[in-house]
């Protein structure tokens, strides 16, 4: 198996386009599923093979959610020596995922969000870059490294759109919102130059060094920001993009636009954020209402 498994994350990686992180993912769960396999042959694994597998992770304390993501990474393989005639058999095809319980993304409100997009103050370059990186987070529900991974040249302000490069390499395009213009014309303007000093770079957001901003350093921004806010929800950049996506819904977008907006393959994982709207509401109803 070792060796179809090696042709499988190449498969993942080269013809299906996959985000190296994932092709990872998928490796580690399957090394640990190769050894539990041993020396069998992909013809020769049941779905007896498959069940005892799951029930050892789950004897493990393995969480239903990592139990679940292992199947999905079993499935994809043992579907893609089917398709590629290496074996006539798919023991994943009547195993059922985990069931665990199901946990809703955390979300700011309108009034906690308004707070820390107001937390930057109004001068030095710095203040304006941070302003600009949580304005356009918020208005376009990007992953973190999507914001942090933007060129100059992906971000057209006047025409109030930008372009980034998703999960899978996949390009989408999506609004920005007259604030988030704003305030990324307003730091093309004042801030990048004063940050780049004698260096270059395509990259949109720099740090004081004036190189590229990663990931880590604009964590350690957000975690600033939400505290000089006063904002006690524990928050990520992905807060932000869950609160993006429930706030559209909340005020009547339909879930097809935000999963276009959000870049989800499947409609299922903008699902989820119908589910935040519905706790939300019955937390305002307990609430507030008299025989709440």
């Amino acid at each position: 198996m070792d060796r179809f498994i090696d042709l499988f994350l190449n498969y993942l990686l080269v013809e299906k386009g996959a985000a190296a992180n994932t092709v990872a993912a998928y490796s580690r769960d399957l090394a640990r599923y190769l050894g539990f396999l041993g020396d069998r042959a992909p013809g020769d694994v049941r779905a007896a093979d498959v069940a005892a597998y799951l029930a050892k992770l789950k004897t493990e304390g393995i969480s239903p959610r990592s139990r679940a993501r292992a199947l999905s990474a079993m499935r994809m393989l043992h579907r893609f020596l089917v398709t590629e005639g290496y074996c006539d058999t798919n023991p994943t095809a009547i195993i059922e995922a985990p069931k665990g319980i199901l946990r809703l993304p955390k979300v700011l409100s309108a009034r906690e969000v308004e707070a820390l997009l107001a937390s930057p103050l109004d001068t030095g370059a710095i203040e304006v870059r941070d302003k600009a990186m949580l304005e356009l987070l918020y208005a376009t529900g990007l992953r973190v490294s999507e914001l942090v991974g933007l060129k100059t040249g992906e971000v057209n302000v006047s025409a109030g759109y930008l372009m980034t490069i998703g999960k899978g390499d996949k390009e989408r395009l999506v609004p920005m919102g007259e604030s988030a213009c704003r305030a990324v014309a307003r730091y093309l303007a004042e801030a990048r130059d004063d940050l780049l000093k004698e260096g270059s770079s395509q990259r949109l957001f720099l740090t004081r060094l004036g190189e590229g901003m990663t990931r880590q350093s604009f964590w350690n921004i957000i975690k600033k920001r939400a505290l000089q806010a006063g904002v006690r929800t524990s928050i990520s950049p992905h807060t932000l993009r869950h609160s993006f996506a429930t706030h559209l819904l909340e005020n009547g977008a339909d879930l097809r636009s935000v999963q276009i907006m959000l870049g989800h393959a499947d409609l299922s994982s903008t699902q989820i954020y119908t589910h935040v709207t519905r706790e939300r509401l019955k937390k305002l109803h307990g609430e507030f209402h008299p025989r709440g």
